[in-house]
């Protein structure tokens, strides 16, 4: 993979946003779906009534966990903007992962327990069904707006995985923005899962057997269950701490040797706090050898350029051992 370019002071590395504020697009992307899960989620509910249709139902089900979930990713970016304190020094940006983890379980809890459980149950005691023109109907127009929503996760997730000279499947499971990667998952499994209960239903409805629905519903629960799955993973690994990619790794030591104080650089960690914010430890070698008092002075400054530099909120360093090597950007 090549490396981003690397961030002068006081610009943002590739990858990131200016810490503590909200990313207008990622809410534009969670906004958007929400709008879209909520009216197919009604949508999908009066059909699974009217046509008795176990694929409808799980389909239903799904919705009004992806509206649910998008509920949370709201509440995940809003916390999340608030300002460090006194107590938390390095923001909230950790809470971001909290939340979305919460809308991960209640994907695997509602979407794909009721799913699953629904079409066991019609296994056991299938029900004829009927309207299915409604169904039809139903899961075209679900279609089209999950494909609206999609597409508008899809094209913000390029644009990202583009400016990080990234493949975007990597990008959407390695960015440390979870509001993207929810929207951009749940989206691709909805509209996967809407082909599955149109097949479920348009089965039903050749053979008269509820097998083929009652199946439909169980792969909707599985499908949803995999995606939830991921998402809770991921939201685990960030939460619990997880190092920058080495492309954003390498940028950063390229920055660094780019200041005319530093020299060298031996040791630097770059820590995901948040959604697009880092925190940055590291060594490095001063230019010219400056004494103590210099030298602490020189670092402060170093650290406070670290510091404006959008998307960093926090810089640590210390001075190089002589015998440490060098970093190689």
């Amino acid at each position: 993979m090549t490396s981003p370019a690397a961030p002068a002071p006081g610009t943002a590395p590739a990858g990131t946003a200016p810490a503590g504020t909200p990313h207008a697009e990622s809410t534009l992307t969670v906004v958007v779906a929400l709008a879209a899960n909520a009216l197919i989620a009604v949508a999908k509910t009066v059909a699974a009534v009217l046509t008795g249709a176990a694929s409808m139902l799980a389909e239903a089900a799904h919705s009004w966990a992806d509206t649910g979930n998008e509920v949370f990713l709201l509440v995940a970016q809003r916390r999340a903007a608030k300002p460090a304190d006194r107590t938390h020094p390095l923001g909230h940006g950790r809470e971001v992962y909290v939340w979305s983890l919460f809308a991960a379980i209640g994907l695997f809890a509602v979407g794909a327990g009721v799913s699953i459980t629904h079409g066991v149950q019609e296994l056991l005691d299938p029900e004829p069904a009927g309207s299915f023109v409604v169904a039809y109907v139903v899961l075209g127009v679900a279609f089209l707006l999950e494909g609206t929503s999609f597409l508008q996760a899809w094209r913000q997730a390029r644009g990202d995985a583009a400016r990080r000279d990234r493949d975007l499947w990597e990008h959407v499971l390695d960015t440390s923005d979870p509001t993207v990667r929810a929207v951009f998952f749940e989206d691709a499994a909805a509209l996967i899962g809407i082909v599955i209960a149109a097949a479920g239903i348009a089965a039903h409805q050749v053979t008269g057997s509820a097998v083929p629905d009652a199946v439909g519903s169980i792969l909707v629960g599985i499908l949803l269950a995999v995606v939830a799955v991921v998402l809770i993973d991921r939201n685990r690994r960030f939460l619990v701490g997880e190092a920058g990619d080495p492309g954003l790794q390498r940028a950063a030591v390229r920055a660094l040797l780019a200041l005319p104080e530093v020299s060298r650089v031996t040791q630097l960690r770059l820590e995901v706090v948040g959604a697009r914010q880092l925190f940055l430890i590291g060594a490095v070698d001063l230019a010219g050898n400056p004494a103590e008092d210099e030298a602490s002075h020189a670092l402060a400054a170093v650290e406070r350029q670290i510091r404006d530099v959008p998307g960093i909120v926090g810089a640590v360093l210390s001075l190089s051992e002589p015998e440490e090597p060098a970093l190689v950007p």
